[in-house]
């Protein structure tokens, strides 16, 4: 290819094919699942030791706490992703092949 010609050289062709609806969702959910505890702890930890000792809620105990709930969110959406997955691949119709999508 020169400066005088604009020409495209001939190649194998790139198809794009979209992934199967809900992988995003696992993606993230099984993402938020694992790092929302380890998150929740450090950001306990950062935020210190509590000035009661004997203290039911310190800093460490909520963050954690935060962290887990936060994870199960997470893990409720890869689940409800998962199902969504599965659904998609178990009728056959995916997006991008030709197929029509009954009403």
């Amino acid at each position: 290819m020169n400066d005088e010609t604009h020409e495209i050289e001939p190649g194998r062709p790139v198809r794009l094919v979209p992934t199967a609806p809900g992988f995003w969702m696992t993606v993230l959910g099984v993402v938020v699942a694992g790092l929302a505890p380890l998150f929740g702890f450090l950001i306990g930890s950062m935020i210190g030791v509590a000035e009661d000792s004997d203290a039911w809620l310190t800093p460490v105990y909520v963050g954690l706490l935060v962290g887990v709930v936060i994870g199960g969110l997470g893990v409720v959406l890869a689940v409800l992703g998962g199902r969504r997955l599965w659904r998609a691949t178990r009728r056959g119709d995916r997006v991008g092949d030709g197929a029509e999508v009954p009403a």
